[in-house]
């Protein structure tokens, strides 16, 4: 009862908080120009998707269709022929980017690293339809950014 009482007038809480403020108030303070100067980014960072091509200029992709099961967000759309030598691969494969939640659970579910979330995060979106990246702009991020990608996966390599 007295405890309750203590509390309800003398306000402990707000004295607390009075004093985090006064602690904080007189330290230097820390502004970073963000286009100039750019905070550093952990390998982890899931942002943009890409799709990778193997060495030869194959398409990593087989077609499984596990990151499509397991997307909780359900924005990846597969459809899947029979290519000329008799390998499954993708007819289609796109991404509702307005969708993704960036889990990176397709990037996990995939057996042969063929969709990764690369550390790209500046990037927008000007007209509709520009938010589902299709199979063909997956792999131009991909070409562009693949010296990233290999680093990123060697960075990451002795965790996993």
């Amino acid at each position: 009862m007295a405890l309750n009482l203590f509390k309800t007038f003398l306000l402990p809480e707000l004295l607390k908080g009075m004093w985090v403020t006064r602690r904080t108030f007189f330290e230097k303070k820390y502004t970073l120009n963000y286009p100039e100067e750019k905070t550093p980014q952990s390998p982890r960072f899931r942002g943009l998707h890409a799709q990778r091509r193997y060495a030869n200029g194959q398409e990593r992709c087989i077609a499984c269709k596990l990151c499509e099961a397991v997307c909780p967000a359900v924005c990846i759309t597969i459809d899947s022929e029979v290519a000329a030598d008799g390998t499954r691969r993708t007819s289609r494969y796109d991404i509702d980017l307005f969708k993704c939640i960036y889990c990176g659970f397709c990037e996990e579910a995939c057996p042969v690293d063929a969709i990764v979330l690369t550390r790209i995060h500046e990037y927008h979106m000007e007209k509709r339809g520009e938010n589902i990246m299709s199979k063909d702009k997956l792999l131009a991020v991909g070409e562009r950014y693949e010296a990233m990608i290999a680093t990123d996966k060697a960075a990451d390599a002795p965790y996993r």
